[in-house]
This record gives C-alpha cells, sequence and structure tokens, in this order.
C-alpha cells in the first residue's frame, strides 16, 4: 500500500506563515492499493476534511477526469473537519465517476442526509444533488467487518463526542491503522453529546463506565495489533487534555502506549493542533523520539504533514515527496 496525506489538521484549516510546512488543510489520507500484481486494487480515501480539495485536482488527471473513475471514501465521522471538503471535490460533479462512501450509522439520520446538509441553503451555492456522480452510502456498525475488493476491513468504536469509529486496512500483508478522533481510554466515557463540564483527570470512575471504557481501549489495540502503520489523533498535549479532557482527543503519549501494547510497527502523529506551529511540531516529534530511544522502544514515529508519501509493507518506508499538481 501507498499511502499520501493531503490534511493533517484538527478543528479548522489554518493556512499561514507558521503551518507551511506540515500543512493547514483538515483530515484527508489517501491509499493506493494497486500494484502489478493486481492493478485493479481500489482506490481509498480516509476522511473528507479540506485536503479533499486537493486530492480531487490531482484526480481529475486521470480516469477521475475522464468520468471513468471508482474510489472508496471511508469517514471516521461527520464533523466539521472531516466532511468539509466534500463540496470542493472536483471527481463528484464529473458524470461517469462512482464513488462508495462508509461511515458510522446514526440513530437519528440518514447519512445521505447528513452529507447534504452541509451543502443546503443558505450554507452553500452548489446543492449535494448537483453531484453527477453516482454516490453510494453505507452505514456502518462499530464493529463492522466488510472487504473492498482485496481490502479487508475492521472497524472499532472510538471516544468522541457522537462517536467516531477508526479504520483498519490489511492488503497483501500490509496494513494500516487510522485512529482519530478519540479521547484516551481513563478519565471520560463520551457516550454521545459533547460534555459541557470537563472531568478531573484522574478521578474514579463508575464502575459501568471504566468497564466500557476498557473495553473500548481493547478493541482499539487489537485494531492495531500488528499493524504497520498507525495513524493516530494526537492534537493535544498532557497540558491541553487537562484542560480539555472531554473534547474527544488524545496525546503523544497515549498513542505511543496503545501502538507499542499493540506491538505496531509504526506511528503517525497526526490531526495536529490548528494552533500547533511547524517549529512546535518539530519539538514534539523530537522529544518523543528521544523518549522511545531512552526506553529502548523500536517503534518508528513520524509526523504526519501534507505531501508525506509512505510505502506500507513490512514496515514502512518514506518515500520522496513530489508535488502531484506541478
Amino acid at each position: 500500500m501507498k499511502l499520501r496525506f493531503w490534511g493533517v489538521r484538527g478543528s479548522f484549516p489554518v493556512p499561514g506563515p507558521n503551518t507551511q510546512r506540515y500543512g493547514g488543510n483538515t483530515s484527508c489520507v489517501e491509499v493506493r492499493c494497486a500494484s502489478e500484481k493486481d492493478p485493479t486494487a481500489p482506490r481509498l480515501i480516509l476522511d473528507a476534511g479540506t485536503g479533499l480539495r486537493r486530492l480531487g485536482k490531482e484526480m481529475m488527471h486521470g480516469l477521475f477526469g475522464e468520468g471513468r473513475g471508482t474510489a472508496h471514501l471511508l469517514v471516521s465521522h461527520t464533523h466539521w473537519d472531516h466532511i468539509q471538503g466534500l463540496p470542493f471535490f472536483a471527481p463528484i460533479y464529473h458524470r461517469g465517476n462512482r464513488f462508495h462512501v462508509y461511515a458510522r450509522q446514526r440513530d437519528d439520520t440518514h447519512l445521505r442526509t447528513v452529507f447534504a446538509l452541509q451543502s443546503d441553503n443558505p450554507y452553500f451555492s452548489v446543492p449535494f444533488d448537483a453531484a453527477a456522480a453516482a454516490i453510494e452510502f453505507t452505514e456502518l456498525s462499530d464493529d463492522a467487518h466488510f472487504e473492498i475488493g482485496p481490502v479487508r476491513v475492521r472497524c472499532t468504536r472510538l471516544n468522541h463526542p457522537w462517536i467516531a469509529i477508526a479504520y483498519r486496512l490489511d492488503y497483501e500483508g500490509a496494513s494500516v491503522a487510522y485512529v482519530t478522533d478519540t479521547a484516551p481510554f481513563r478519565d471520560i466515557l463520551i457516550e454521545q453529546e459533547f460534555i459541557r463540564q470537563p472531568p478531573k483527570p484522574g478521578a474514579p470512575l463508575p464502575k459501568e463506565e471504566a468497564a466500557k471504557l476498557a473495553a473500548m481501549r481493547e478493541g482499539v489495540v487489537r485494531l492495531c495489533e500488528g499493524a504497520d502503520l498507525v495513524i493516530y489523533d494526537t492534537q493535544f498535549t498532557p497540558i491541553e487534555y487537562a484542560q480539555k479532557p472531554h473534547w474527544g482527543h488524545s496525546c503523544p503519549e497515549d498513542a505511543i502506549e496503545i501502538v507499542c501494547e499493540a506491538g505496531a510497527r509504526s506511528l503517525a502523529l497526526f490531526h495536529h493542533a490548528p494552533e500547533r506551529s511547524d517549529d512546535e511540531i518539530d519539538q514534539l516529534l523530537l522529544q518523543h523520539r528521544q523518549s522511545l530511544q531512552e526506553r529502548g522502544l523500536p517503534l518508528t514515529l513520524l509526523a504526519a504533514h501534507e505531501g508525506l508519501a509512505v510505502e506500507v509493507g513490512d514496515g514502512v518506508r518514506v518515500l520522496p515527496e513530489e508535488d502531484p499538481l506541478k
């Protein structure tokens, strides 16, 4: 598998001089599975943040520009920073293209309606029904298992307001886990709605909530087990998490703990805080690489940035970066 990161920020896009190297677009990761052995393997996209717009422009140079493209979009959850690129995604306005969209089932609203609402009047000038491509929606359970061609997909629930799900992709011996957005599994159980009053980190939990969190954590560990690469939400520092444990995001320390327990090979820090500058992300990456070295842990640690391309299989190899639109 080959992956390219098109958007790596959380919450909202932040273009500007302090985000030039890591990028300011919100979550979007492209997964290419085609190989000489299986040239028909599907094209997958993880989340539809603002990074999706630029990916769409690149896709229009090939089959999607001819109206002969097919892709699968796996959405972690439908908060704005994970879907706001879809109205600006050029291939959906080109007749003949086909898209399969997957996201967690909601009890109150059909998945298509959720996506259509963000393009509804008075919020956007082009209604969702103007999309000329064929778009199919698949609603998933928290523990869904299914196949997209030769790619095996597994899901598990995350600890986030209105609930997000993580995905694992397995293809020809290569494996990637995509785990965003989630709070840790110790201080608060976020069942559905946003919790307005933050808990005190470290305070004892009711037994029933603690048991649910333990089961949720175990699901994430199993999802990441032995993965070549885990992409994990690390929006907060420990100080920031202590102030906002109810916002549904983790720290690098939480991700490293989960990934090491799962025996995964590599970790990409992801969903960077919008206020985090390039230099500050550099410092976080260096800090945690040094910590891993001091502890003797053989984990490859990356910080995701726009344009980062990696080949996954028997670990991770960083590919030469090229701007596909130049």
